[in-house]
């Protein structure tokens, strides 16, 4: 088989699977037929189905596990430009089901350095919250936060599968405006990828901030690791408008909610 007829096999397997997609006769969460099973349907080799599937990936409309196959991707969540949303806020206008499970609600005395931080006293409570976040089932982030418990201390008697972050430190006089944030692209370790449901060393973009309130004082840090073909950061660059800098991590964290 020529070079040119391959790839004309590649791109008819690649788009019958894509308009599959688009039509939805495969939702996000549906797993594909094998590579055997397509490459019988198709009558083209598994090695032409491999690179149709692959084509598919670098697109983001399927994702592989390894050891469990192929399945239609969710679309990416994505954050619109210079605006502070907690993840809850984040997705509510979209047309997907939501949920949060708690990976750990606690709380600990603060560290020299972690009181410095938040500018309060050596030993005061913080609490930790790590939330795995999913849309329609499907993994999508690794939500960790860390902040004073003295802000609202009924937090850890909370149903952080329901409850937003955000909205509880609003309603305690400490509403979110103004976050420190950066992102990074880092690969995915054994526990993140066995969490996002992906496989060790996938690409994964962590996020980091520092999030103050109305008053200035900063109130939450946290870090949410994200899948890398379920999330899109955005941002508008304008000419002369501001100066980049470069920084090394600071290794605190990320706003969340």
């Amino acid at each position: 088989m020529t070079t040119s007829s391959s790839g004309r096999l590649t791109t008819r397997v690649r788009q019958v699977l894509a308009d599959r997609i688009s039509r939805g006769d495969l939702r996000p969460g549906d797993q594909l037929p094998t590579e055997r099973e397509l490459s019988g349907e198709f009558g083209v080799s598994r090695v032409t189905v491999r690179r149709a599937l692959a084509s598919l990936s670098r697109d983001g409309l399927v994702y592989s596990v390894q050891g469990r196959g192929t399945f239609v991707a969710a679309d990416r969540l994505a954050e619109p430009p210079n605006t502070l949303l907690s993840f809850h806020d984040l997705v509510a206008n979209t047309y997907v089901s939501v949920a949060a499970q708690p990976l750990r609600v606690h709380t600990r005395p603060a560290t020299l350095d972690e009181a410095e931080t938040f500018g309060i006293a050596p030993g005061a409570s913080l609490f930790e919250l790590d939330r795995l976040r999913t849309l329609d089932d499907l993994p999508v982030a690794i939500d960790s936060t860390l902040l004073p418990l003295a802000i609202d201390p009924e937090l850890p008697d909370l149903d952080w599968s329901h409850e937003s972050l955000y909205a509880r430190l609003t309603a305690a006089g400490h509403t979110p405006v103004a976050a420190d944030y950066s992102v990074e692209a880092r690969a995915a370790d054994i526990r993140v990828a066995r969490l996002l449901g992906t496989v060790p060393g996938s690409p994964v973009l962590v996020a980091e901030s520092e999030v103050s309130d109305q008053s200035g004082r900063l109130i939450v840090a946290g870090l949410i690791t994200y899948r890398g073909d379920r999330y899109r950061f955005r941002s508008r660059l304008t000419a002369g408008s501001a100066v980049p800098m470069v920084q090394p991590s600071s290794g605190r964290a990320f706003r969340s909610g």
